[in-house]
């Protein structure tokens, strides 16, 4: 029963599950650019490589690739891309085993975190956009 009802409303639920998926990196991709200058600092504290740079990147892809996908635009190509992303950020920003006590709990987790994300955006490039996409609207993907 519960099947039927999934699948009756599937194109919603893509719907609803792009904008959850992306969630997080909208609200933190909106801080990193009312905040750049905190960013480029925090983005020099992980280790990230050349903070500026990276802080733009961070922005484009948490806000900008994630108000795409949300929207519905080249939505498989750029559920890609944010996954390797992510991916990236997990390894730079999280890297738990080079780490001790509260620290590397902390992190493994938001590492982990990230790995499931991962799944979402993978099973996004698989399923879609959906009928509430401009993917749709221009018959792409």
């Amino acid at each position: 029963m519960f099947k039927y009802g999934a699948e009756k409303f599937s194109d919603e639920l893509i719907l609803a599950a792009r904008f959850l998926l992306v969630l997080l990196y909208l609200i933190f991709g909106w801080q990193k650019i009312t905040d750049y200058a905190g960013t480029v600092a925090y983005m020099a504290q992980t280790g990230a490589p050349v903070p500026g740079i990276s802080a733009v990147i961070a922005i484009i892809m948490e806000l900008f690739v994630s108000a795409a996908i949300v929207l519905g635009v080249f939505t498989r190509p750029l559920a890609l891309l944010l996954m390797a992303y992510t991916l990236g950020t997990g390894i730079i920003g999280h890297h738990y085993w080079n780490m001790t006590g509260m620290a590397q709990f902390e992190n493994m987790i938001n590492f982990y975190k990230n790995v499931s994300i991962m799944g979402g955006l993978l099973l996004l490039y698989v399923t879609g956009s959906g009928k509430y996409s401009i993917d749709r609207l221009l018959q792409y993907g």
